[in-house]
């Protein structure tokens, strides 16, 4: 199990034990019947709901992203012709000098997740963590027939 994976994996234990112990105290405290204890309580209720929503969405974006990389492996079309560091990341400044290749793809072919997954991995060598997520969730859009 990658590091990745295993502090996913310990984060959600945890999430788990943090909600038991939490939703113990909200009954508690909504028990008592005194109006800010009832909030209080309430808040101690949804906030860890609303945590575990986000991290089931990220744990869901991990795996379809990696499942779509395995297959484009997998397919030999992984390759994003940049030169890689020690680490097996690109390069930046190669990254930026290709990105526009990816761009023109994903305009050439809009409904490709193929060609949106490889746009999603440059915006991230080339640092743009933000229009990389986005790139790769249009590319799990597309992949599973919703785009």
């Amino acid at each position: 199990m990658s590091g990745a994976k295993l502090g996913a994996v310990v984060m959600a234990v945890l999430l788990g034990v943090y909600l038991v112990l939490v939703g113990w105290r909200a009954v508690q405290f909504v028990q008592t019947g005194e109006p800010v204890a009832v909030v209080m309580g309430v808040a101690l209720i949804v906030l860890p709901v609303l945590a575990a929503w986000a991290i089931w969405r990220e744990l869901q974006f991990g795996a379809h992203s990696q499942r779509l990389v395995r297959q484009l492996e997998a397919e030999g079309a992984l390759d994003l012709g940049m030169p890689l560091r020690p680490s097996g990341r690109p390069e930046r400044a190669a990254a930026d000098d290709a990105f526009p290749a990816f761009r023109s793809a994903v305009e050439a072919e809009p409904d490709s997740w193929r060609a949106w997954l490889r746009l999603g991995l440059a915006y991230d060598a080339a640092g743009d963590r933000r229009r990389a997520r986005r790139a790769v969730r249009r590319a799990i859009e597309l992949e599973r027939g919703r785009g």
